[in-house]
């Protein structure tokens, strides 16, 4: 039987735990706290119970009703601004069987009726195109019998004669005439049967020569004045559709009206007139967003395909077939700690390696990426410089470590880039390991180290806590197998699974421009094998892997997970972070490429939006609490510690403030790539930015503030916090007036004669007409007067005439309810 804790089960199910209590209390459960085991009997009880009361017993038709409004503001010439809101309302009905039966036995009817119409309607126009042949025929021949007769003029007996042999001409020339026509109709040749006008001295003939479609080709005609020009035919063939026409229109997240017009197939202006129409002035290049141009599409008749603006991203992420067996991969370690606290010398010792020799002052001038062979397992090392790097992959989305090796020196103690380490490692949410260094010097004191990272909320697994901590020498050698043993206890707990048998993908460690071999990037792949040969896809940039180095620069067939190596042959150099994917052909590669080309632009704007401190409310999650992060540094201890502690007791239920990286000294590079990881605040109080945080700032458009004065940051974070509440609507009750009277008035209906018994009545704001205190209508006045004149307002104690608009049943005793709405901001 599988047992789980409430805490346990609310994060398999992805729910707040006191939402998931509320819910056990509603369904009979006696479950109160969060350490409580939910036994398999209790977890179907309560599904049981939320099937209930989603609908799911029930056979009875259900409806949803789903309502959306969305307000705009749109700057007029000049200094106005138009309020526009666009409400949309539509409502699921869920159908019996029955009705959906009925509806098709319904469809059935109506198609065998269009049918039997269309039927009729052929048979008609055959029946009067018969008609319209036989009177067009009929004329034609009754010429012919004037003619004849006009051999000899006035001789009775002549016309006598003639009016028979006429006769017999007129029968001979119809069944020729109807052979004609048949000709046309299976050859599909138009033949002219109409005789040609008569002379005077001479009969016509009986036989006419026929005329082809194929003589009458490109529009010239054979003989005659006109030969060889060109010729129009009162013939074309379009034919006007007989109802409107509906498209698909395909729309993406945003769209021009230029484009959206174009797809419907009407003019621009059609689009501006029905969007005026809706009340938003637009122009013929302004951008619409998904859900108006789905509207003005719908209103218009035409049908709407909803396009992800990511097709390519997601057509590429289902051409990627992953399937294999998942095996044990060996886990990714970055090693961080202060400036000459012994990190190199300590990875150094570990891949017997003397890499600190050939490096200025013993400080790390690029990222190190390699992978050593225990005893014990394979481990692969990520040796970054102050951090940046680190906080840069988090920052794009990467996660490419999966536990940190704190290195702190035993004889300096916690200094600020350890402080900056432990906040790094926090928020990437990496389990730490803390390797105590210079343990074999003589002013070493480990208890120190413990105190000071215990006061980062570091604690010691001998102290009860979850972090291990390892005296080491790298000098010496001492405790070096016991850190390896711990780094590899963490990866078991963590259990990292790969795949070697799937496409390789990976991440990006660094990349670099070299003179001889072009752009070089050293990637980690951590799932799957990357072989040469394979297309590649880095970011915005894409290539063929001609050659793989390894770390000591062989080179190498294929990489496997957890293993970095170096590949050539790259159109350019990814930055750090950038995923890794092998793709199948190089065609694709470069499609997604130059869209995420495309997009880069748009991504920077964004990322510059989301960092402001006055939009930062419009960036939050769908959290119930919304979260204003700051990254804050200071110019002494006493002031970090005061202002921590002011802004964190700022906040209510809605929202809260906290505070992600804090420390003393200028505002450095790491702690910009923090507050963008972090999508923070950068404030610095009586402290400056250097030039490399400046440069980020800059390029990332954070917003980054300096204060002298505490209370100065403590009103701008509550400014903060008051816009992410909002505001709410107040209803103050202007003036009330009691019905004394009702007069009939042939312009406004029923007219009240009131009585004021409080305040004013307005002309200009909305009532309520109340009976025996009872709401019965909500409107506005229509008219306001005190005997013959139109006044705007009436005080308590006067006598008026109220007209109320669009209402005609107001009796003696009701009361007339003047009241304004009012917008108040909330506060803290």
């Amino acid at each position: 039987m599988t047992q789980v804790t409430v805490k346990e089960l609310a994060q398999v199910v992805d729910t707040p735990v006191e939402r998931l209590l509320l819910q056990m209390r509603e369904a009979g459960l006696p479950h109160t706290s969060a350490e409580q085991v939910v036994t398999d009997s209790e977890k179907q009880a309560l599904l049981s119970h939320l099937k209930g009361d989603h609908g799911a017993k029930g056979d009875e038709p259900r409806k949803i009703t789903l309502q959306r409004k969305t307000t705009t503001t749109l700057k007029a010439p000049g200094s106005k601004t138009i309020s526009v809101e666009v409400r949309k309302k539509k409502t699921f009905v869920k159908r019996s069987p029955v009705e959906i039966e009925a509806d098709k036995q319904r469809e059935l009817e109506e198609q065998r009726a269009a049918e039997q119409a269309a039927r009729l309607k052929a048979e008609e126009e055959a029946k009067q195109k018969a008609q319209a042949e036989a009177a067009r025929q009929q004329p034609a021949a009754s010429a012919e019998a004037p003619v004849a007769a006009k051999a000899e003029p006035g001789s009775p007996v002549v016309r006598e004669a003639a009016a028979p042999a006429a006769g017999e001409v007129r029968k001979k020339e119809e069944p020729r005439r109807v052979e004609k026509r048949e000709v046309v109709d299976d050859r599909r040749e138009r033949k002219v049967a109409q005789p040609r006008p008569a002379s005077k001295d001479k009969a016509p003939s009986p036989r006419v020569a026929p005329r082809t479609l194929d003589e009458e080709s490109d529009g010239f005609r054979r003989g005659g004045r006109g030969k060889g020009r060109l010729k129009k035919r009162n013939q074309h063939g379009f034919q006007s559709p007989s109802g409107p026409v509906v498209r698909d229109v395909s729309i993406g997240e945003t769209i021009t009206v230029a484009d959206l017009a174009a797809q419907m197939s009407v003019k621009a202006a059609e689009v501006i007139k029905f969007m005026f129409k809706m009340g938003t002035p637009v122009t013929i290049n302004q951008v619409l967003d998904q859900e108006t141009a789905q509207l003005v599409a719908e209103e218009l008749g035409h049908k709407v395909k909803l396009v992800s603006d990511n097709a390519l991203e997601e057509q590429l992420a289902e051409s990627l077939k992953f399937e294999g067996e998942a095996m044990t991969r060996a886990p990714v370690v970055t090693v961080m700690g202060h400036v000459d606290h012994g990190k190199t010398s300590l990875l150094d010792y570990i891949r017997r390696a003397k890499v600190a020799s050939g490096e200025a002052g013993g400080i790390t001038q690029h990222i190190g990426a390699y992978h050593v062979q225990t005893e014990r397992g394979m481990v692969t090392f990520l040796d970054t410089p102050g951090h940046a790097a680190f906080t840069a992959m988090r920052a794009r989305g990467a996660k490419a470590t999966d536990i940190v090796i704190l290195v702190v020196a035993a004889d300096d103690g916690v200094m600020p880039q350890t402080q900056e380490a432990v906040q790094h490692a926090k928020a990437a949410g990496v389990p730490l390991v803390v390797a105590i260094n210079k343990i074999d010097k003589p002013e070493a004191n480990p208890d120190n180290i413990k105190n000071g990272l215990a006061a980062l909320d570091v604690i010691p697994e001998e102290w009860g806590g979850d972090t291990p901590f390892i005296p080491v020498s790298a000098k010496m050698g001492t405790g070096v197998d016991e850190l390896l043993e711990a780094v590899l206890l963490q990866a078991e707990i963590l259990e990292l699974k790969a795949t070697p048998s799937a496409p390789g993908r990976g991440v990006v460690v660094e990349s670099r421009l070299d003179k001889g071999r072009g752009p070089v990037a050293t990637v980690l792949v951590q799932d799957g094998t990357l072989r040469q040969g394979d297309v590649v896809l880095c970011g915005v940039t894409f290539g063929r892997v001609r050659a793989m180095l390894d770390q000591s620069g062989k080179q190498v067939k294929e990489a496997g997970p957890a293993i970095p190596v170096e590949i050539l042959g790259l159109d350019g150099t990814p930055e750090a972070g950038d995923d890794l994917t092998v793709v199948a052909d190089e065609k694709k590669a470069r499609e997604v490429a130059l869209f995420r080309q495309g997009k880069f632009r748009e991504v920077k704007l964004a990322r510059a939006h989301a960092g402001k401190l006055e939009n930062i409310f419009e960036t939050m999650g769908q959290d119930e609490k919304k979260t204003l992060n700051i990254v804050l540094k200071s110019d002494v201890r006493g002031s970090l510690e005061a202002l921590q502690g002011s802004l964190n007791g700022l906040g209510n239920d809605e929202v809260q403030v906290r505070v992600v990286g804090g420390g003393v000294g200028g505002i450095t590079e790491s702690d910009a790539n923090l507050a963008l990881a972090s999508n923070a605040v950068l404030f610095g109080f009586n402290v400056r930015a250097d030039a490399g945080a400046r440069k980020i700032v800059e390029a990332e458009g954070l917003d980054m503030r300096y204060y002298n004065v505490i209370y100065d940051i403590i009103e701008d974070v509550k400014k903060a916090l008051t816009g992410m509440l909002g505001s709410d609507v107040r209803e103050n009750i202007l003036g009330i007036a009691e019905v004394r009277d009702v007069f009939r008035s042939p312009k406004f209906g029923a007219v009240a004669g009131c009585m004021v018994l409080e305040g004013l009545v307005h002309r200009n704001r909305p009532i309520r007409v109340l009976r025996e205190d009872v709401v019965i209508f909500e409107g506005e006045l229509e008219s306001l007067r005190r005997f013959k004149d139109d006044v705007a307002e009436v005080r308590a104690g006067m006598e008026c005439g109220i007209g109320v608009k669009s209402y005609n049943d107001v009796k003696v005793g009701d009361k007339i309810e003047v009241f304004e709405k009012v917008q108040v901001a909330r506060s803290l």
